[in-house]
């Protein structure tokens, strides 16, 4: 493994869709199977050969802090704090980009995401194709897609339920895949983001797609998760 990388967990969330468990905790603690939510990507990343994390808290911080505290991994983990004020994804990356000035390359990873993606097989594609940034992608039912050529350029996006598109790239085929919630970019990519106000990564993508080289990795086989919903704690 490249020492270079280090990684970033999105924590901060209100939880909303999770209420009642996220009533007096942040979704990160929400257990599932006997483990909060926080201790499965955290082990998962540190178990691919990666030891400097970014989390970052907003909803309960304190008992995330608390509950790092308590539980030492065998790794640097480091709290961005958004307390103040929740960024979102491409916000919150700006906002923790003094933590990664020694880094080539950052692994950015939902907390509300379990799966069982190789992260070494996506870290290496993305080194191996020198692009910006690499979306793990999945064909799976949702109403927003990705869209990709035939090459897995990022060339769009589409809304199903509202019938939006942004195209960034021309291409003969849109080919539409749903994010994962993991992704990896190259550190260079936190210079880009114009500011650390309250905005998705998703439209910077689609903005800089049109200049730079943002590439899907897609991984239809085997297990994937959302634990956005109550409803997937129960199955």
């Amino acid at each position: 493994m490249n020492m270079n990388i280090s990684a970033m967990v999105f924590a901060a969330g209100l939880g909303t869709r999770l209420y009642p468990l996220t009533a007096d905790k942040p979704k990160a603690l929400v257990e599932y199977q006997g483990y909060p939510l926080i201790d499965y990507v955290l082990q998962k990343i540190i178990n691919s050969g990666i030891d400097h994390i970014v989390v970052n808290i907003h909803h309960f911080p304190d008992l995330i802090i608390q509950y790092l505290k308590d539980h030492p991994y065998n790794a640097e983990i480091e709290i961005s704090d958004e307390r103040d004020y929740l960024r979102d994804t491409g916000g919150g990356l700006k906002f923790a980009a003094k933590y990664f000035k020694d880094s080539e390359h950052i692994l950015l990873h939902n907390v509300d995401i379990l799966s069982d993606l190789d992260l070494n097989q996506l870290i290496d594609k993305h080194i191996e194709d020198k692009c910006l940034a690499t979306l793990a992608v999945r064909q799976r039912e949702t109403s927003r897609y990705f869209l990709f050529d035939e090459a897995m350029n990022l060339c769009g996006w589409r809304n199903n339920k509202s019938g939006e598109e942004i195209r960034s790239k021309a291409a003969d085929t849109y080919v539409p895949y749903a994010f994962s919630g993991i992704h990896i970019v190259c550190r260079e990519l936190t210079d880009l983001i114009p500011s650390a106000e309250k905005q998705s990564i998703t439209p910077i993508y689609l903005e800089l797609a049109k200049e730079h080289s943002i590439k899907g990795f897609l991984h239809n086989e085997g297990h994937w998760k959302d634990m956005g919903k109550i409803e997937d704690f129960n199955s």
